[in-house]
């Protein structure tokens, strides 16, 4: 690759290789892992396959029904997530994994009568972190009731 590191699919994701071999999630940079649909948000590593997330929800937010060409695994480290997988409903509590099949419409929320979730997203690279609304629409994340952006009225 002459002395170069390849990009990442992620932006902000940071790059596994090429010396690097060992890495904090819960320390790296905080990057976007859903923009337009989600909230989700954390540390991205990138190897030559595969893309490993510490991702968080806050409690009482989470995705949009939404697609991506990557299969997925997460594996709920802390809180519950709920939502659907292929018309599938699931509510996955810590010690949970979850499978979501590459092209399969799903949605994931932090469930609002627990806590903030962290869970550990495994995909393959056949693209980034980031998919897409089923709508089309990449207007924003899923907030349940009583759950709205905080920052929503600043400035107004």
């Amino acid at each position: 690759m002459n002395g170069r590191e390849r990009r990442t699919k992620t932006e902000g994701a940071i790059r596994g290789g090429n010396g690097k071999y060992q890495f904090a999630l819960a320390k790296l940079k905080d990057v976007p892992a859903g923009t337009g649909y989600s909230t989700s948000h954390g540390g991205v590593v990138e190897g030559d396959r595969v893309l490993v997330g510490w991702i968080h929800k806050e409690r009482g937010t989470g995705s949009r029904m939404h697609t991506h060409r990557n299969e997925q695994f997460n594996y709920v480290v802390r809180g519950t997530l709920v939502g659907s997988v292929n018309g599938k409903r699931v509510r996955a509590p810590a010690g949970t994994l979850i499978y979501i099949p590459a092209n399969a419409p799903h949605t994931l929320v932090a469930a609002p009568d627990g806590e903030d979730v962290i869970f550990i997203a495994i995909k393959d690279l056949s693209q980034g972190i980031i998919g897409k609304a089923v709508d089309g629409k990449m207007t924003g994340p899923h907030y349940e009731s009583g759950f709205g952006p905080r920052s929503a009225n600043r400035g107004s």
